[in-house]
């Protein structure tokens, strides 16, 4: 599985009517399309699909046709991001209608098309589940800690210093495994 770490965009021209992609990482999905809304008020649909795992490591999904026919845009965007094992990301087409009807083939193969392009512009990284662990240490090792946690790839979400110092920490398994292994002397895990 794979996400999409930035937004990008591409667009695809058929029978004069225009079809902008936007591939958002699904975070900033509900912003994005709201200022797509704003950007482009003559557009005619804001087509949306995208694909989430939630607290239980289940993908959601969700697409909308938003007012073009039944099963013929947010569908066939849904199956492309589906075929490609993309998740945490969405896909928002806005459409411009061009004058002539593309009937229910044409429209998905546009808004597959569309999906498409835009995936080809986009950069992805690797999915790689992450666990949350609570250490405490001593005063004195915050500075190996810092560094280890560099080293290790291993993000720091928050510290808290009272009479030992707890770190909140995260980072995919294999790297927290490493990272508990070589500072275990130095920690306590909560």
């Amino acid at each position: 599985m794979k996400y999409v770490k930035d937004i990008s965009n591409n667009t695809l021209e058929v029978k004069q009517s225009k079809f902008i992609a936007w591939l958002t990482p699904y975070d900033t999905y509900k912003i994005t399309l709201e200022k797509l809304k704003l950007q482009h008020p003559k557009a005619r649909h804001f087509i949306t699909a995208y694909r989430y795992l939630n607290e239980y490591e289940q993908i959601v999904e969700y697409s909308s046709d938003d007012g073009e026919p039944k099963g013929t845009s947010g569908k066939p965007s849904l199956m492309v991001l589906q075929g490609q094992n993309i998740i945490n990301s969405a896909v928002i087409i806005v459409r411009y209608f061009g004058g002539t009807k593309l009937g229910t083939g044409g429209l998905v193969r546009a808004y597959s098309d569309a999906v498409n392009l835009v995936l080809n512009e986009a950069s992805f990284k690797e999915y790689k589940k992450e666990r949350e662990v609570r250490i405490e240490i001593e005063y004195s090792n915050i500075r190996l800690i810092d560094y280890e946690c560099k080293a290790f790839n291993v993000n720091i979400l928050e510290k808290k210093f009272e009479n030992k110092t707890i770190y909140k920490i995260k980072a995919d398994e294999k790297s927290i495994e490493q990272f508990l292994e070589k500072v275990q002397r130095v920690i306590i895990t909560l």
